[in-house]
């Protein structure tokens, strides 16, 4: 994970007073609960979903479907996270996919707009709202599945970063693609493997004294 991007989650959750409903470009990141991997794994730097895994991506695709406002960009899912890239259009219908937001490209994942979207009077959604869409139909799923209702999939919150130009929307794109390639040393992998420290940096390597001749050296058990 980029600086930017750690250093967007690290803070608070979202940005006081912003109205998340107004057009522009959104990356969330959101992790399953207590970051278990049910949605598939990673199989040669390749995601590789399970039936958990499909329900998510079916119901991310969709987005667009629900709120023709919205349109999806690049996304990925993890054995337990997502990343994904949604952008806010303040029009309708087909005006909605020729609009420029902040002269940044529009990516190549989008999904059609229902034919009714084109004059249907246009309602703004906020992400919470879209987010917990998403969340809400993709934990009904999952858990009728598994025949475990009202089990929790995702956590309680989500992360959130406003993209503010192409250059930001573009290395968030490249993050995103690279994510599984990374996954052996992915923060959210709970069985990634730390390398180890360099001696100079263990606790005491500051402070060391080489042994000289004659000095006697006490051991113990």
């Amino acid at each position: 994970m980029t600086p930017d991007i750690k250093e967007h989650q690290r803070r608070s959750l979202r940005l006081k007073d912003y109205d998340y409903s107004q057009e522009g470009a959104y990356f969330v990141t959101i992790c399953t609960q207590n970051k278990v991997a049910v949605l598939g794994e990673i199989v040669d730097g390749a995601m590789r979903l399970n039936r958990f895994g499909n329900v998510v991506n079916k119901c991310w695709r969709e987005i667009p479907h629900h709120f023709p406002d919205v349109e999806i960009d690049t996304f990925v899912i993890m054995p337990n996270h997502f990343h994904g890239i949604l952008v806010i259009h303040n029009c309708r219908g087909t005006a909605c996919r020729t609009t420029s937001i902040n002269n940044m490209r529009r990516g190549e994942v989008t999904s059609p707009t229902p034919r009714d979207a084109e004059t249907a009077p246009l309602r703004k959604h906020t992400l919470g709202q879209i987010i917990a869409y998403f969340k809400y139909q993709t934990t009904k799923s999952i858990n009728k599945i598994r025949l475990t209702p009202g089990n929790r999939v995702w956590q309680r919150n989500y992360y959130e970063h406003v993209i503010r130009n192409e250059d930001d929307l573009n290395e968030i794109r490249q993050y995103v693609l690279y994510n599984p390639v990374k996954w052996d040393i992915d923060e959210n992998n709970p069985t990634r493997q730390l390398p180890e420290p360099p001696y100079d940096n263990m606790v005491g390597a500051q402070n060391f004294v080489p042994l000289r001749q004659g000095d006697k050296v006490c051991l113990t058990r």
